[in-house]
């Protein structure tokens, strides 16, 4: 009888803690995991445009999606930035200015490759490692290719920009 009991009590706390943390979300509409697959692989997601990211002597090739922070960011290039290394799995780097996250899901979980903007911070992240999911992180395009050039450790400066 005593372990319905604590179940119940469980199960109370769950839900308070439930609705407590998401009260604490912002308050566009989240959207479920299943959903924002589906919303990324949709065909009518398509690239609004090529861009070109320059490491060196590397030129790496990616497609932005149509999308209003894709679109935002794209309006920003071409840009130069210093790529930092973040937990061994993504380069990150500062933006000149946050980029809008209208309609955007409430997060991604992002794979190798993805161009994302984490809006808490205002960053770029490029992933070149799998990590989990992440509310906040808004995914902006993915680079075509090899992404051997990122997992290089230490900063790297990359240039940015439209293919012809």
């Amino acid at each position: 009888m005593d372990w319905i009991i604590y179940k119940q009590a469980f199960v109370f706390l769950l839900v308070c803690l439930g609705s407590h943390f998401s009260a604490c979300q912002p308050e566009h509409e989240q959207i479920p995991l299943a959903a924002q697959d589906e919303i990324l692989n949709d065909s009518s997601n398509t690239a609004t445009m090529q861009i070109k990211i320059t490491v060196g002597e590397k030129t790496l090739t990616a497609t932005l999606y149509d999308s209003p922070a894709a679109k935002d960011f794209a309006s920003l290039l071409p840009l130069t930035l210093t790529l930092r290394d973040y937990n061994s799995t993504e380069k990150i780097s500062d933006l000149p200015r946050k980029l809008s996250t209208k309609d955007a899901p409430a997060g991604h979980d992002p794979s190798p490759g993805d161009i994302t903007y984490y809006a808490p911070w205002g960053n770029l992240a490029i992933f070149y490692r799998d990590f989990s999911y992440s509310t906040g992180l808004v995914l902006l395009g993915k680079i075509d290719g090899d992404l051997g050039t990122l997992s290089a450790p230490g900063n790297l400066e990359a240039t940015i920009e439209r293919m012809q």
